[in-house]
């Protein structure tokens, strides 16, 4: 079930997006809460399960992550047994930011960064090797417009 936010839960969380390494005070400030009242409420959120950590964004290029290739993969496989092999198998690949199971004309989706076309042959080359998939199609970014966006609160 949802958890309905007010006006304040709605405030904290836009301004988390947007910088997660506020202090507690500036967060108070920013939405108009005393501090106490500012913790109690990243409490309540924290223990409804609607805030997961905090992370930070990195620049992948600076890091000479230029390549990001979006995975799309079809199989013929639709067992319990196969899936949990699957999934097991694509969360051991660290170059798999994003895994989705979807509908269409496709079964998953899979976001991959790495460095280049050598290093996502790599990535491809684990990925088959240990299950069977019926297709597996490679679509390149050219450029990223919007990436990591907040959500829609």
């Amino acid at each position: 079930m949802a958890k309905k936010l007010d006006r304040i839960d709605t405030l904290l969380l836009k301004e988390l997006q947007k910088e997660a390494t506020l202090s507690q005070r500036e967060l108070a400030d920013r939405v108009g809460l005393s501090q106490n009242a500012c913790w109690r409420r990243l409490k309540a959120l924290n223990d409804e399960g609607v805030l997961q950590g905090s992370t930070a964004r990195i620049a992948r290029e600076k890091l000479g992550l230029n390549l990001v290739v979006f995975v799309m993969l079809r199989t013929r496989h639709h067992s319990a047994e196969w899936l949990q092999a699957f999934r097991s198998h694509v969360l051991t690949i660290p170059e798999v930011v994003d895994f989705h199971r979807i509908g269409g004309d496709y079964d998953y989706q899979l976001k991959v960064v790495t460095q280049d076309m050598t290093s996502y042959d790599k990535v491809y080359q684990r990925l088959i090797e240990k299950v069977e998939l019926d297709s597996v199609t490679s679509y390149f970014a050219m450029e990223a417009i919007a990436e990591g966006r907040p959500l829609p609160l």
